[in-house]
């Protein structure tokens, strides 16, 4: 009787179907970080919390869908590590690791590797595949955030909660949505389902 499990079918990613060579690799990462360092501009604050509605955390989970796991990781550490040495690219153009709001940021780099993670397995083929792809990236950038916003400011977890999740999940919806729309088109765009 065998044992032998099955093991999980991967393909490409969207960046995969760029020529392939270390060039392009590093191009990708590089782009990557500058997306999200530039959508984490777009920001609008929040009445009540230190944390603003960015096209940060967007421009990561499309960042790990498009690239990969591995690129995704690497894009995303290193905007959090040119963050923290001072390019003012994080949202509202601030940067270090002492902000309220940088637990955020070590969300997102680990979401982005495990969206990255998923589409490669082809989670970024369908509306409905991207819905849940997306919706379990936001809930691991908010797993690391809340709790960091918490720790960082003396707050109760249900402050927290209430000034660093509540009132981002209309936005964040609006975020899957178009993401939905985009990267499933893109796959189609591109004759391709994986």
């Amino acid at each position: 009787m065998s044992t032998a499990s099955a093991a999980p079918r991967t393909g490409p990613v969207l960046a995969d179907l760029l020529p392939a060579s270390r060039a392009r690799d590093i191009a990708l990462v590089v782009g990557g970080a500058a997306l999200t360092g530039i959508a984490a501009q777009i920001a609008v604050p929040v009445p009540g919390s230190p944390v603003p509605v960015t096209g940060q955390t967007f421009a990561a989970l499309l960042v790990g869908a498009g690239l990969g796991a591995g690129r995704g990781f690497l894009s995303l550490a290193l905007y959090a590590l040119i963050g923290m040495a001072g390019m003012p690219w994080f949202a509202d153009g601030t940067s270090g690791a002492g902000g309220a709001s940088f637990g955020y940021v070590l969300g997102m780099l680990l979401a982005s590797t495990v969206v990255g993670a998923l589409a490669r397995r082809g989670a970024d083929r369908s509306v409905l595949r991207t819905a849940g792809t997306m919706a379990l990236g936001s809930a691991i950038i908010y797993a690391v955030g809340v709790p960091y916003l918490a720790a960082s400011t003396g707050m109760s977890l249900t402050a927290a909660i209430a000034a660093g999740l509540t009132p981002f999940l209309i936005g964040d919806a609006l975020k899957a949505a178009l993401a939905m729309g985009l990267l499933p088109a893109a796959w189609k765009l591109l004759g391709r389902r994986g």
